[in-house]
């Protein structure tokens, strides 16, 4: 089981050199990947109507293709992961251009974890439709597949066409890994239809046992084994109790976790300064490869 970390967006701040800072020390320790979530824009909470989501103009996110080209430059083995993108609110053709460069830049480091979203503003002020973005994902995912392996493509479907063209350099990776954040009924089955792996945002291992159970019914009634499919945890830092971290560990180990992310936010830590000795205490308590079941991408 490999273990990475989940970037701290807004309780890190912007400060370059802090940034670097935390890619180098999570390299260091040995965590396997740095993940980043995705969020373009954000509402103002006293708009008409109103706005209740965590996500508003004063929430910090970091756009992730731009912060991971800044990591892979001053980096050599961590890989990256979006977790997730918001794909359908944003143009195909232009993700599947700046994936492969990212991807090449970073030598082949790249795993796109992609999703719908829930914030229909972000979707209005990105011209995009909220309503429909199940069924253009689906879409999206077999261009960009198409755009990553093919020197040019001729696509023509319900929402894209492209007359004939390519995107050049092509990724390393042939496609780049596309793994699905979501755990509705919907997205388990996109899961099992066209993923390399799922990561959902259950608390604990228990917590995921319904789903990963719905998931193996699936997955066995499309002939696929769930060594095909890679699957990540998210571990809390929670009270800082290494007991507890222990315990997450082996859980999700136990229900067959290829990869586990250790998330440092929401538990009062308030610098950069802090979230760097956060998870070089976490390194050095839990240690950060854990030995269990492997898997192979479809």
């Amino acid at each position: 089981m490999r273990i990475g970390v989940i970037f701290p967006h807004f309780e890190f701040g912007t400060d370059p050199a802090a940034i670097r800072d935390y890619a180098q020390t999570a390299e260091e320790l040995g965590y396997s990947h740095i993940g980043a979530d995705d969020h373009v824009i954000g509402p103002n909470p006293d708009r008409p109507g109103g706005w209740n989501g965590w996500v508003t103009y004063r929430t910090c996110i970091h756009e992730p293709f731009v912060l991971f080209s800044f990591m892979a430059a001053i980096t050599k083995t961590v890989e990256f992961e979006t977790c997730v993108l918001l794909l359908p609110q944003r143009q195909t053709v232009l993700v599947a251009k700046q994936a492969a460069e990212l991807d090449v830049l970073s030598g082949g480091r790249l795993r796109l974890g992609i999703g719908n979203g829930w914030n229909e503003i972000e979707y209005i002020s990105l011209g995009e439709n909220f309503h429909n973005r199940g069924r253009r994902l689906d879409e999206q995912i077999v261009l960009l597949r198409q755009l990553w392996t093919q020197p040019h493509v001729a696509f023509n479907g319900q929402w894209h066409t492209i007359p004939d063209a390519g995107i050049n350099p092509l990724p390393l990776q042939r496609p780049i890994p596309l793994w699905f954040g979501g755990q509705s009924e919907a997205m388990l089955q996109r899961v099992v239809r066209l993923g390399d792996g799922w990561m959902p945002l259950y608390p604990t291992p228990n917590d995921a046992r319904p789903g990963l159970d719905r998931l193996d019914q699936l997955l066995q009634a499309a002939g696929r084994s769930r060594a095909t499919l890679g699957l990540e945890g998210r571990l809390p830092y929670g009270k800082g109790n290494p007991v507890e971290w222990q315990r997450l560990v082996e859980g999700w180990q136990a229900i067959g976790a290829t990869h586990l992310s250790l998330v440092t936010t929401n538990c009062g830590l308030k610098t950069a300064g802090e979230h760097l000795a956060a998870i070089r205490r976490f390194a050095a308590a839990i240690g950060i490869y854990v030995e269990g079941p492997g898997f192979k991408c479809s």
